[in-house]
């Protein structure tokens, strides 16, 4: 697998365009978005598990169902959440105008929204702007960087990726843009993410590689403990590669999915270096449980901690934090077989070592969680089931963001 240029512009056959609208009145950012595919696309993707759902999650889950997009339109600076009928009928509309533009059907045509929840989405903006947008369109990087800027709240750096692999002798390429800096937690976080792939898949396992994928990343990416209304995964496949069509679990298969999931693991840890406020990426990997699920607990409850998360702000090698968010995790693993330590480009220390403080020095300890990417490694007994965690710091930072965040 090799890294290149162009988004979701990478694979064959797809474009993509941003402008802005008039949703952020008070912005001239790009608030606007749609990609399109020259050809129908095979479509799966994964929802909020929130049970309050935004407009555009209820109207997309409608449309997946039958595995089949052309388009996906989102927009920023708006949820269309909790907005009633007519936020419906906005989302439905969204799909409507986007479909003419294409002569496509409308259930072809996924929506997206994020911003503020509870404010009537001005559909007119999007109705007077859906030409210019249409015409925005473009099938390299500009394209992709001008819809990736659209989606963009809180965010403050660019989440995105495009890469090739070699199925068959022939290249097959994916490409994603995602945004999410704050709301994000485990089991689908406040984010949206677009992924095209010009591979031929069957929608059976489409969908099984995208839930793979987002159970290895976006479900192991945590900020500040918040699940939001809006958030979605949509990958697109539309077959233009000229690969012969995946359908069985075969190594054609394994790595496509094995590159899909290294897509998003990409895009996951620029969103935890971009939580709001954060001034680092914390990775947090438990080793040596019996099981997966086990690791994944602890990592977890320890990246989800507040008390570690403002430990790691200040540098502090506090462990004790650690072990407390192990213990009331409710996963089962033995303190007396456990071992503690911070890693950075500075170094790696050891601070608790088979349930007993380890001798360290604390200056070292400093440095080496100064860094900007920091790694807090647990081992109980082996380092068997290694499972890695995403998050970030806590600073005064995210407070001053979320505290005024509608004004």
């Amino acid at each position: 697998m090799k890294e290149i240029a162009g988004g979701v512009c990478a694979p064959i056959g797809f474009m993509a365009g941003g402008i802005w609208c008039g949703i952020k009145a008070q912005s001239q950012k790009r608030d606007l978005a749609l990609i399109y595919s020259e050809k129908s696309c095979t479509a799966s993707a994964v929802f909020t598990t929130n049970r309050v759902k935004a407009a555009s999650i209820i109207v997309s889950m409608e449309h997946i169902a039958a595995g089949k997009l052309h388009a996906i339109i989102a927009n920023s600076g708006n949820a269309n959440a909790c907005t009633g009928a007519a936020g419906l009928d906005a989302a439905q509309r969204m799909a409507a105008l986007a479909a003419d533009e294409f002569v496509i059907n409308p259930r072809h045509v996924a929506v997206a929204s994020t911003g503020v929840i509870g404010v009537p989405l001005p559909i007119a903006a999007i109705e007077n702007s859906i030409g210019a947008l249409a015409n925005s369109l473009r099938g390299d990087e500009a394209g992709h960087a001008a819809a990736l800027e659209a989606i963009m709240t809180t965010d403050t750096r660019k989440k995105e990726v495009s890469v090739e692999i070699e199925i068959g002798g022939l290249p097959v390429r994916i490409g994603g843009m995602a945004k999410g800096s704050g709301m994000i937690h485990p089991n689908m976080a406040t984010m949206l993410c677009f992924l095209t792939t010009d591979a031929a898949i069957s929608r059976e396992l489409l969908d099984k590689s995208l839930h793979r994928a987002v159970s290895r990343s976006f479900n192991r990416l945590t900020v500040d403990g918040d699940t939001s209304t809006n958030d979605m995964v949509v990958v697109m496949a539309n077959g233009a590669s000229g690969i012969p069509a995946i359908t069985e679990e075969d190594d054609g298969y394994e790595l496509f999915a094995g590159a899909l999931e290294a897509c998003c693991v990409k895009l996951v840890r620029a969103m935890a270096r971009d939580g709001e406020g954060a001034t680092k990426l914390v990775t947090v990997t438990v080793n040596g449980t019996d099981d997966e699920a086990t690791a994944e607990t602890l990592a977890k409850s320890i990246a989800s901690s507040s008390l570690v998360k403002t430990a790691c702000f200040g540098a502090d090698a506090n462990w004790g934090r650690i072990l407390c968010a192990m213990g009331y995790s409710g996963a089962e693993f033995d303190p007396l077989q456990t071992t503690v330590a911070f890693k950075s480009t500075a170094g790696e220390i050891t601070v608790f070592k088979n349930g007993e403080p380890f001798p360290f020095y604390e200056e070292d300890a400093k440095n080496i969680l100064s860094q900007e990417e920091i790694e807090i490694i647990i081992t109980i007994g082996n380092e068997n089931n290694a499972v890695s965690v995403w998050g970030c710091d806590l600073t005064y930072d995210y407070v001053k963001i979320n505290g005024d965040y509608r004004s």
